[in-house]
């Protein structure tokens, strides 16, 4: 007990330490830097955790999320421990207690492992400037970084090293001293190169870039300046993101696309953006109809585009995991990668990366990126789990009004709604019809009572409930999908519009001639035929046969207990299946209030299940039941109070008690020592 006890305070001491040190972090670098410091400090003092993916050379200093789930851009990582910036190890001892002793920026690149940087600088006469007095920063390309260049690039350079290669360098240094937490995001620094910006971005992950780079070791002190390595060998940006796009020949539809839609002018301001080009390429492999329709609707245009910008910059090496980002079209993109390819919505469409301009950067895409708002009705159901509603609209004749520029809203059931026979009969396409109703409307702004209108020219209504918003008996089942003229509301049954009174749905069911009868005998035909709304649990001729024959006729003889017995089946208001929750009450038109659940997709009231729910009736809803329903006993009403609370009991666990608990209920003196054993026997199984 004193082991386990002394280990919980060992935690709870390291957990609070990792809070305040974490808390007083000046930035997101330092708050990852010094993560990787408390994971690493049991391998000794200065010690950083490192995540590297293996087969590769990338490593990162380890945030909390990363730590967990070892993973950087979907590839597992292994840990190791090196020493954190600024610290060497000491032979024989343990991590790395001594500082580095400093040396000028010349010796300093040796240090840390750039030495090919180190050979450049000395062939290009920078070695005396940068071992002589100074404060400088020099973004230092490691050996890997210069080994990528293509050679054509390289063999530029050192050809000319006097000039070249020189300005090449010169455009890695700033003409000051620049800490990780100086390089704030979005900023930018004069360079020694004709005084040529850099540009900064430091991210919440806490990975910083100069145009797009990574810096890979951060803070490497030295007597006249700081180093830092960096992932790639940068070059001087002169020209903005709308320049860019301007000169490449691959991205010529974009162009004429940006051109048309007016955002040229933004393109060439000031900003952080991000764009992802659609290529020639990605255009050609729309359908020409839906492409020439887009570029022909200025709206849906400027949509799609500003669908591939966001609204800051963001370089690929800043990626670690999906994350999503707003989109100045208003929605988001799901920016992620998968190893070393960086994704879209979880697609690796990206061709060229970090195409960097001065006021953003260029990703291209081989596949353009359609939003939901500069869709058809049509195309919205065809990228929807709908896909059964989707070919009966078209089967039914309606495919002009989905592509059309007409104001509508699409009612689409999911596929499992549809049952039996599809066949498009007159009576399955006015189905259909009645499924899209006048107007583009948003299920946000439907309330309770209101009436919608068909294209088949019918009355819908709408209902709210705590949990569902209901269109008749069609539940929304998914969030809207918000297109170019028209909505898609996904619901969860196909729509049964309402087809006379509640006496007119029970009158033309078979099934339903007894209660009708019974109805009739009690007086109760005009109630049903009324204005105003009722929710009528229907006892089917099957419910009336169990009965007892003495008893149903006893009870047939009796018009006002007959009337007693049909107004506990109806309650007023309107509540469809999908407005019930787990558990739900109706005040009924005369007697205690009748209890309301679900259970495996099946609808029960007072434990007797629906056998048919949702005849939908103008003035009212029917849902057919085989057994009367009778009032609960007080025990079955504790029971029910005690499981809604407490949803915790098995329904095997009530009824096993109840079974042995009925032998204690003889009268209503006893009924607190029943309700003693139910609340003992919840206790019992809670533990």
């Amino acid at each position: 007990h004193t082991r386990r006890k002394m280990k919980f305070l060992t935690l709870l001491a390291l957990s609070l330490t990792l809070i305040a040190t974490l808390c007083v972090a000046r930035s997101p670098y330092e708050a990852v830097l010094q993560h990787s410091r408390i994971r690493g400090r049991q391998q000794g003092p200065n010690v950083c955790a490192m995540q590297k993916i293996p087969g590769t050379d990338k490593k990162y200093f380890t945030n909390c999320k990363q730590w967990y789930h070892r993973k950087v851009c979907g590839k597992p990582t292994v840990i190791s421990y090196e020493c954190c910036p600024g610290y060497e190890k000491i032979p024989g001892e343990r991590g790395c207690p001594a500082a580095l002793p400093l040396v000028n920026i010349y010796n300093t690149l040796g240090v840390v492992g750039a030495t090919t940087t180190q050979m450049y600088s000395e062939r290009a006469k920078l070695k005396d400037e940068i071992e002589g007095p100074g404060s400088f920063t020099f973004f230092a390309p490691s050996n890997q970084a210069w080994t990528a260049l293509p050679t054509e690039v390289l063999d530029a350079l050192v050809s000319n090293v006097n000039i070249e290669l020189l300005n090449a360098l010169h455009y890695h240094m700033v003409n000051r001293r620049l800490t990780a937490e100086d390089l704030k995001h979005g900023s930018s620094f004069s360079s020694m190169y004709q005084d040529f910006d850099v540009h900064i971005h430091h991210y919440p992950n806490g990975i910083v870039t100069v145009n797009c780079a990574r810096l890979i070791k951060t803070d490497q002190h030295a007597t006249n300046g700081i180093v830092h390595v960096v992932d790639r060998v940068i070059t001087a940006i002169s020209n903005n993101v709308h320049s860019f796009i301007e000169t490449d020949d691959d991205l010529e539809t974009l162009r004429t696309a940006i051109a048309a839609a007016g955002l040229t002018t933004m393109l060439e301001s000031d900003g952080q953006y991000t764009v992802f080009a659609p290529t020639n390429e990605a255009f050609e492999k729309i359908p020409p109809e839906t492409l020439n329709r887009i570029l022909g609707d200025p709206v849906a245009l400027k949509d799609l585009l500003n669908f591939h910008i966001l609204k800051h910059m963001q370089c690929a090496e800043s990626v670690v995991s999906g994350t999503p980002m707003e989109t100045l079209q208003g929605t988001v993109l799901e920016v992620g990668c998968d190893g070393a390819d960086m994704t879209l919505n979880g697609k690796a469409i990206i061709t060229r990366k970090d195409q960097l301009g001065t006021n953003g950067v260029v990703h291209y895409i081989n596949e353009l990126l359609i939003p939901d708002s500069a869709k058809t009705l049509l195309e919205l159901a065809e990228g929807s789990t709908v896909a059964t509603a989707t070919k009966l609209f078209v089967d039914a004749g309606l495919k002009p009004q989905l592509t059309g520029s007409e104001a509508l809203t699409l009612l689409a059931p999911l596929d499992d709604a549809f049952k039996g026979s599809l066949t498009m009969t007159d009576e399955m396409r006015k189905l259909m019809t009645n499924h899209v109703i006048k107007g583009q409307l948003s299920s946000k702004a439907l309330y309770h009572n209101q009436e919608l209108e068909t294209l088949g020219g019918i009355k819908l209504r709408v209902f709210i409930y705590r949990n569902s918003l209901c269109i008749e008996n069609a539940c929304i089942a998914a969030h809207d999908k918000t297109g170019r003229f028209g909505t898609l509301l996904t619901v969860d049954k196909v729509l049964t519009p309402p087809m006379g009174t509640v006496m007119d749905i029970l009158k033309a069911d078979d099934r339903f001639s007894v209660l009708v009868g019974a109805m009739q005998t009690a007086g109760m035909t005009e109630l049903m035929n009324q204005q105003g709304v009722l929710t009528v649990f229907a006892p089917t001729n099957d419910a009336f046969n169990t009965m007892p024959k003495p008893e149903l006729n006893k009870l047939m003889r009796n018009r006002q207990e007959l009337a007693a017995v049909l107004k506990y089946h109806m309650g007023e208001g309107m509540l469809v299946s999908g407005g019930i929750g787990s558990h739900s009450r109706l005040q009924p038109l005369q007697g205690d209030k009748l209890e309301l659940g679900t259970r495996n997709y099946t609808m029960y009231v007072n434990k007797v299940p629906v056998v048919e729910a949702d005849l939908m009736a103008t003035n009212g809803v029917v849902h057919a039941v085989g057994s009367i329903v009778k009032p609960l006993r007080k025990s079955d009403v504790c029971l029910y109070d005690t499981q809604r609370e407490n949803g915790e009991i098995s329904s095997a666990l009530i009824e096993n008690s109840k079974k042995k608990m009925d032998l204690y209920f003889y009268d209503l003196k006893t009924a607190k020592l029943y309700q003693k054993l139910i609340l003992k026997a919840h206790t019992h199984h809670a533990v």
